[in-house]
């Protein structure tokens, strides 16, 4: 018996994409739940970011640089509205860079492939440490809300940035017409139980009053945000947050962090909650 044997565990992010950790969870004996906190939606200024498309598809930046798997969809989105794929958006010529497994695991499923990604700091300034390539031009498709950190650090190195806001980060769910709907590949979605979102935050309010939440895992610092405007107080229910800077804004907001996941990926996250229960007795 291990020590998630009996333990419930609250994911925030969509259903297909909490998967591949609920799947890995429930084999270790752990109950995991689902709870989107946030949702994404289509740029509002779309027609910056179809020029931007425009420049990348006729060879205008040396590299385009993905840092997260909602910035994924939007180019299978775009690619789909153009009649194409996503990897005949980007020239042969074009370089592609990511920050983590998961985006470098999709971006491969969908026909592009990735020549530069840290391997030990997964995350925007792990891929500023490795950069090497100034000067060079430079599309970086992000959310509204992403921090400025991966922009500045890159033209830091001398690259010349062309940020274009990809997508809007919302509470969710996200509206209807405006949702971001490209699912991602088959390919990178782990099959098995049917995952159901909790229907409300109330539920979750129940369970963590009743201290029959073990663990909520929050993977951004948007998550964070929503955990803070929602779900407090979380009681002795341990807040597990994906990457510094998570950790940072719930800290930032006050929140206690249990653990910080070592690696944005499943295996990190277990590592993360195991470290929290593994002095602890199972849960009867």
């Amino acid at each position: 018996m291990n020590g998630l044997t009996g333990r419930r565990v609250l994911m925030t992010r969509s259903a297909d994409r909490a998967r591949p950790l609920a799947a890995l969870l429930s084999s270790l004996g752990a109950e995991p739940l689902v709870l989107p906190l946030i949702d994404f939606e289509r740029a509002e200024d779309q027609a910056s970011l179809d020029v931007a498309l425009d420049r990348l598809a006729a060879g205008g930046f040396d590299w385009l640089v993905i840092s997260s798997i909602t910035t994924a969809r939007v180019l299978m989105e775009k690619a789909a509205e153009r009649g194409t794929t996503p990897a005949q958006l980007v020239p042969d010529g074009t370089r592609v860079a990511t920050i983590g497994p998961s985006s470098l695991r999709i971006l491969k499923a969908i026909g592009l492939s990735v020549v530069l990604a840290p391997k030990e700091l997964q995350s925007a300034d792990g891929l500023v440490e490795l950069w090497d390539a100034a000067p060079a031009r430079v599309l970086l498709p992000q959310a509204d809300i992403a921090a400025p950190g991966l922009r500045e650090g890159l033209a830091a190195k001398g690259a010349q940035v062309t940020s274009v806001v990809a997508y809007h980060t919302v509470d969710y769910p996200a509206r209807m017409g405006l949702r971001l709907e490209a699912e991602l590949p088959a390919a990178v979605v782990v099959s098995g139980q049917d995952l159901q979102p909790m229907s409300s935050p109330e539920e979750v309010r129940v369970a963590l009053d009743a201290g029959t939440l073990d663990a909520v895992v929050a993977a951004s610092p948007s998550a964070a945000r929503r955990i803070a405007e929602t779900l407090l107080p979380l009681g002795r229910c341990r807040l597990i947050a994906i990457g510094r800077p998570t950790a940072a804004e719930a800290g930032r907001l006050g929140l206690a962090v249990a653990a910080t996941a070592k690696e944005p990926t499943p295996d990190g996250i277990v590592a993360a909650l195991e470290s929290v229960f593994a002095n602890e007795g199972n849960p009867q």
